[in-house]
């Protein structure tokens, strides 16, 4: 078949009698079915509570909690960068590091080490990617809560996904992931 406003020749499956499945081509499939319910939620709407004062009132299990300190907590995010990505919170409700204790700000930290050590046991991961996003406008998506990320990376985890198509392949459902880190989490 020929495009006829550009006389090139245009692909469109259905020269072999309308199967679009078995065209060939030399892209590769990563079927990830369990990511439909991210994408069919859609955006999350806005809330009158916030999910990171909520979360440590629930089961840790429903609410993908890891580990509970005296002032601060470790979950997964529900909408990780990678397999096993941690968010470390501070229980009291604060936007931003500076509005921290000195006891926060330590137990943020080891927590943050500990779940460090924890995931490249789970994992195996190579390195991590760690960063505090305050403020809408610098990248925060619950933007009212301080929020530290702890970002499992592979060699081999960068791909051209995110980037061309803003999807990430994620290998493990997040509850296989909850188990695992909350399992290896030292007592």
């Amino acid at each position: 078949m020929t495009d006829a406003s550009t006389g090139s020749g245009l692909h469109t499956g259905l020269e072999d009698g309308g199967h679009l499945a078995g065209v060939p081509d030399e892209f590769q499939r990563l079927w990830t079915p369990h990511r439909m319910a991210y994408i069919q939620a859609g955006r999350e709407p806005l809330r009158e509570e916030c999910p990171f004062c909520e979360a440590p009132k629930y089961d840790d299990e429903e609410r993908l909690i890891v580990a509970r300190g005296e002032t601060a907590f470790v979950l997964l995010n529900l909408f990780p960068y990678n397999s096993g990505h941690l968010l470390v919170c501070p229980y009291r409700h604060i936007a931003t590091y500076d509005q921290a204790t000195p006891e926060e700000v330590a137990e943020i930290g080891a927590l943050t080490q500990t779940g460090m050590r924890v995931l490249r046991d789970v994992s195996r991961c190579d390195g991590f990617n760690l960063g505090m996003n305050q403020g809408a406008i610098a990248g925060a998506g619950v933007d009212a809560h301080l929020h530290q990320h702890i970002v499992p990376r592979w060699s081999s985890d960068a791909n051209f996904f995110p980037i061309i198509a803003k999807t990430k392949a994620l290998p493990q459902l997040l509850g296989e992931v909850r188990d695992a880190v909350a399992e290896a989490w030292p007592a």
